[in-house]
C-alpha cells in the first residue's frame, strides 16, 4: 500500500513538471524592442532654447531621454529609465526659470513622470512598453511644446487685465 502511495505520488509529480503539447515555455525575460515608430522630440525654438541652455537640470533630462532611442532589448529600457527617473527628481527639486516656473509647465512635468513610472511598469510586468513610451515621448514633447508657446507669446496680462 505505502509503495503504490509513492508510485503515484512520483507519477502525479512528473506528470505536473511536464509541459503540454502547444504550450511554449519563455525562455527568455528579454525581447527586442523596435524605436523606428517612436515619435521624435520637438525641439526648442528660440527664447526657449537659450533659456533650457541656462538650465542644466532639464539639459541632463534631456540627454539621458535621447539614450532611450539607442535600446535595443527590454533591460537596455530598463536601465535608460532608472536613469531618467533619477533625472526626473533632479529636475522637480530644482530652482527653475523664471519663465517657466508656472504651474502649466510644472504640471506637465508630473504628467510626464507618471508616464515614466507606468513604463516602468510595464517592463516589471512584462508587459509591452511600447504604448507606454509613446505616451511618455508625448509627454515630453507636450513640456518642450509649452515651453515654446510661453516664450514666443508676447502679450502681456498684466497689462490687458488692467486695462478692464
Amino acid at each position: 500500500m505505502l509503495k503504490s502511495f509513492y508510485i503515484l505520488v512520483f507519477l502525479f509529480v512528473f506528470l505536473a513538471c511536464t509541459t503540454k503539447k502547444g504550450e511554449k515555455v519563455q525562455e527568455s525575460t528579454s525581447f527586442e524592442i523596435s524605436t523606428q515608430k517612436w515619435p521624435e522630440i520637438t525641439k526648442f525654438k528660440g527664447e526657449a532654447a537659450k533659456i533650457i541652455n541656462n538650465w542644466p537640470e532639464f539639459k541632463a533630462l534631456q540627454n539621458s531621454f535621447n539614450a532611450i532611442y539607442d535600446v535595443s532589448n527590454t533591460e537596455d529600457l530598463s536601465l535608460a529609465l532608472e536613469n531618467l527617473i533619477e533625472k526626473q527628481k533632479e529636475l522637480q527639486t530644482s530652482i527653475y526659470p523664471e519663465e517657466f516656473d508656472i504651474p502649466q509647465i510644472k504640471s506637465r512635468q508630473k504628467v510626464f513622470h507618471t508616464y515614466l513610472l507606468k513604463t516602468k511598469g510595464d517592463l516589471i510586468y512584462s508587459i509591452d512598453a511600447s504604448n507606454s513610451v509613446v505616451q511618455m515621448i508625448d509627454a515630453l514633447n507636450a513640456i518642450i511644446e509649452q515651453c515654446n508657446t510661453i516664450t514666443s507669446n508676447t502679450m502681456n496680462l498684466e497689462e490687458l487685465l488692467e486695462d478692464e
